[in-house]
């Protein structure tokens, strides 16, 4: 099959595409012919190198943690799913990803693809989509009535958190640039700033949540926004600190850096989301499979200008 792949760390002209063996499927995975892959930053900070650290891995890697497409095999063990089954996933987290034709997916991490989406929509929500909702209800525990705040409201993550917490009843604040004000308001914001203009720790007190997508100094002004005691920072960016833990103790407020658990059960909620119209999908661009495609989508999103979710696609 073909793949882009990474022979070493490095610049998008590390990106490479070629013949590789197709995936060895275990009794509880199965075989699903790609139609799409979602980009995520996650992508090219791995193929520069600085997830090093967490992801200890050997060459040739093949990035990639969202797909949609069709069953073609079925594992030994598996039950609940069959040959030609249009399902979404956000696989395992492995160094044989997505940008490749055919990829081995967990049974338990496959979901049913909407059926009024396209295979690039449902390629858009796995990855994004779980992070939004593990963020807001697994660990931020937002209830109805609650005030939260969230980083970056029209990017991938956020534009899914908007929704999400709508759909529960919060009042939900959100920053971007001013050319989106109304995109995100679209998706239900309550209060939207301009982070051009407006320093929103200037302005923004008594939050209970706040998901925070970029962090550096926006992680550390967050913590004093938040309601004194009861108030919950998650960061999904990855990266812990330890000064952010130290200002949030001080506060009393809860401080947690999450890694998203890829879960077919929550996938599976989002599916039934999206199928009722409760949530949608935005895409920024959709790129062709190839060297080339997957370099210009990682060029895209490395502009962090991206407005919602980056795709490639397979003929």
């Amino acid at each position: 099959m073909s793949a882009v792949v990474i022979d070493e760390f490095g610049g998008q002209d590390k990106l490479k595409q070629r013949e590789v063996p197709m995936p060895e499927m275990t009794a509880d995975q199965v075989i699903v012919q790609e139609k799409a892959a979602g980009i995520n930053p996650i992508d090219w900070k791995t193929r520069e190198g600085f997830l090093q650290g967490m992801l200890n891995w050997q060459f040739p890697i093949i990035l990639g943690w969202d797909v949609s497409g069709v069953i073609t095999e079925v594992g030994a063990n598996v039950t609940d799913w069959k040959i030609g089954d249009e399902v979404f996933a956000r696989p395992a987290t492995t160094r044989f990803g997505t940008y490749a034709e055919y990829t081995a997916v967990d049974a338990n991490l496959l979901a049913p693809k909407p059926k009024n989406i396209s295979f690039e929509e449902a390629a858009a929500v796995p990855l994004a989509g779980l992070t939004a909702w593990q963020a807001l209800f697994d660990h931020g525990h937002l209830e109805k009535g609650e005030k939260v705040f969230i980083h970056a409201g029209s990017g991938g993550v956020g534009s899914f958190a908007i929704q999400l917490a709508k759909s529960v009843g919060a009042y939900v604040i959100t920053t971007t640039s001013s050319k989106n004000i109304d995109f995100v308001k679209g998706l239900g914001a309550d209060q939207v700033i301009d982070y051009h203009e407006t320093d929103f720790a200037e302005i923004l007190k008594d939050i209970d949540l706040v998901v925070d997508t970029i962090g550096g100094d926006a992680q550390e002004k967050s913590v004093n926004i938040l309601k004194h005691g009861t108030g919950r920072l998650v960061a999904i960016t990855g990266m812990d600190s330890e000064k952010t833990a130290g200002l949030a103790e001080a506060r009393n407020v809860t401080f947690d850096s999450i890694w998203l658990d890829p879960n077919g059960e929550e996938l599976t909620k989002l599916a039934d989301m999206l199928e009722d119209g409760t949530i949608k999908v935005t895409l920024d661009s959709v790129h062709e499979f190839s060297a080339e495609g997957v370099a210009e989508a990682h060029d895209r999103s490395e502009s962090h200008h991206a407005l919602g979710k980056i795709i490639v696609r397979f003929k």
